[in-house]
């Protein structure tokens, strides 16, 4: 049999190592979400209980009421009652980028989250204390204010020797912990800072971890509970002093929903739920409302809520009511789908591309649930419908060959030459002069200095192939005023905005409760103050001229499409929140018109004696 050329001396290869660790962590942590080393450090603290038999155990956000008690700082700090290390196990596991206690997989733990999420947010270091068998260790994480560099602060014991660990009494022991468990406390930058406040632009900063624990996590493995302190700046027996636990959105939404489904989607499953429309959205505890997210491993990633989660959930169908849907997505992993988080675990990649929202949105769509159809239609029927359509469509019949702008397609016979590095059209083809296009032509210009090409350059062709004119139809968007008023609007969606178009639907949505619309119509409702009625007119008015403003923006902006110098992005442009409401902010055409229109529905200013 023939032998492996293979060798199997470890001598053969040396190792690939890291220069500069601390560079490398630092860019690492560049790639992590503001509150990732929550994440991190919960996880850890899931595995470490996960390793019991049987796996039941606490995992603990809390104020450092030691550190508290001698210094009146306020020092964040978690503990969990899995199993512990001793100091040399976290010598030798904490202080190496990628190494875990735990089993590495591309799947499941990298050894890399909580160094790279938490360790560049506390130069000051983090404090590790962890009892095993009944013994107390500690180490201490920091950047050396001397060298820059990150690792393990040495200590000096009180027999005179010195190590990267020490060992700690059972005074500090928090109560949680009897045999084993770990305690992990983080310092921030600075030894004054208060770590247990909440970031800049946090969301709830009073329950800041809860709410980001919440909206993290799906829901939390049987037999592992999970609190967050809230009101710790209160004094302790204080009934807001108090640890609340953390459930997961699973739990939430299954309490608060009315119906809930699964829908099948290629590469994965949309799971979805509609909210109880009297469910209190400002308590802070869950995300509230409509949003979206994807699901892996009962871990939830990409969360879109606000503006950015209507925006996607409207994408999937949900028009109407979308502060009441929530959807999340589980990739499907295996039978040829491969679905891991990147290391930052920010994110998902499916087959090592970005997860396909936007195929997932048009099947969700195309297949959209009966209760979120009904729910939708439901909420549709109480929109304002474009009641301006057809004196619209009659004014834009008018001009509608402007809106088709002429495009060229190479033809043999054709009448015209298209410039097919620019993809334009229009130069006149005379046929004669085509006919003649290979003979040689005079150059212009005298001198003698040569020409590029040689002799060649004599027989250039005319610019551009033969082309034929070709003038495309443009769509006709369906239009929907929608308010907060009559339920179809909920902030922040759209709030001082003009409207929004959605193209999968061929949708414009009018935000009729923007102050260039009410503007406009209260001051024609000023001026025809003394005609009872007016109101109602006036609004209407206002809205045709408005709306048709904004209907001809998307039609000149789709009459562009199919040129190479305007890509579907670029398009979409025209036609985002910010460009539609550019395009209604010119009043002076839209006010003389609704001035000639009132003049003819409820009669002129001028023959009713009021200055207009």
């Amino acid at each position: 049999m023939p032998t492996s050329t293979f060798s199997v001396d470890p001598r053969e290869t040396l190792p690939m190592s890291v220069e500069n660790m601390t560079f490398m962590l630092d860019r690492l942590h560049r790639d992590c979400s503001p509150l990732q080393y929550i994440r991190e450090l919960t996880q850890n603290g899931i595995e470490a209980i996960e390793a019991l038999a049987p796996s039941r155990g606490e995992i603990i956000w809390d104020v450092d009421w030691n550190r508290f008690a001698l210094t009146h700082t306020y020092k964040l700090a978690v503990v969990d009652t899995g199993v512990a290390m001793t100091g040399e196990e976290m010598v030798l596991y904490i202080n190496r980028l990628s190494s875990s206690i735990h089993a590495q997989s591309m799947e499941e733990n990298f050894g890399v989250g909580a160094k790279i999420a938490a360790v560049p947010r506390n130069h000051a270091g983090i404090i590790y204390l962890s009892w095993k068998d009944g013994c107390g260790y500690m180490i201490h994480v920091w950047r050396d204010p001397a060298t820059g560099v990150y690792g393990l602060r040495r200590f000096e014991r009180p027999d005179g020797s010195a190590e990267y660990w020490t060992r700690v009494e059972d005074a500090i022991k928090p109560e949680q912990i009897d045999k084993h468990g770990t305690m992990v406390i983080l310092l921030g930058n600075q030894e004054e800072e208060n770590t247990m406040q909440a970031p800049p632009g946090t969301a709830m900063p009073s329950r800041w971890i809860l709410r980001y624990l919440n909206s993290r996590y799906f829901r939390f493995p049987k037999g592992i509970t999970v609190k967050a302190r809230e009101g710790w700046e209160l004094p302790k027996g204080d009934s807001h002093n108090f640890l609340r636990t953390v459930t997961g959105m699973k739990a939430w939404l299954d309490k608060n929903c009315t119906d809930h489904g699964a829908q099948e989607l290629s590469g994965g499953t949309a799971r979805w739920w509609i909210l109880n429309e009297k469910l209190d959205l400002d308590a802070g505890h869950h995300v509230s409302g409509g949003h979206m997210a994807a699901l892996y491993q009962d871990e939830l990633y990409d969360m879109q809520s606000g503006r950015a989660g209507v925006a996607r959930l409207q994408a999937f169908g949900v028009i109407f009511g979308h502060q009441r849907v929530a959807i999340y997505v589980e990739p499907r992993n295996g039978t040829g789908n491969s679905v891991v988080s990147n290391t930052a675990r920010t994110t998902l990649l499916l087959n090592d591309e970005p997860l396909p929202w936007a195929e997932w949105a048009a099947e969700f769509r195309n297949a959209l649930p009966e209760p979120i159809k009904r729910l939708v239609e439901e909420l549709s029927a109480t929109s304002s419908g474009s009641d301006h359509k057809l004196s619209i469509r009659e004014r834009l019949k008018q001009i509608m060959d402007l809106f088709k702008l002429t495009r060229y397609r190479p033809v043999k016979t054709g009448t015209a030459t298209v410039d097919d590095q620019l993809g334009l059209g229009g130069l006149a083809a005379d046929s004669e002069e085509r006919q003649n296009s290979t003979k040689p032509r005079k150059s212009g210009g005298g001198g003698g200095g040569g020409r590029a090409g040689d002799i060649y350059a004599l027989f250039q062709a005319m610019v551009g192939d033969a082309a034929q004119e070709l003038k495309s139809p443009v769509p006709e968007p369906l239009v929907r005023w929608i308010s907060v008023k009559e339920g179809t609007r909920t902030a922040p969606d759209l709030e001082d905005r003009a409207a929004k178009y959605i193209p999968q639907q061929n949708l414009l949505m009018i935000n009729a409760d923007f102050r260039v619309f009410s503007d406009m119509v209260e001051r024609w409702a000023q001026k025809y103050s003394h005609v009872p009625g007016a109101h109602h007119v006036i609004e209407s008015v206002v809205r045709e001229w408005f709306e048709q403003q904004l209907i001809e923006t998307i039609m000149g902006s789709f009459a562009l499409r199919g040129s190479p110098q305007w890509t579907m992005q670029d398009l979409e442009k025209l036609w985002n929140e910010e460009a539609l409401t550019a395009a209604v902010l010119p009043r002076y055409h839209v006010d003389v018109n609704v001035k000639r229109a009132l003049g003819a529905k409820i009669g002129s200013l001028k023959d009713q004696g009021v200055g207009a």
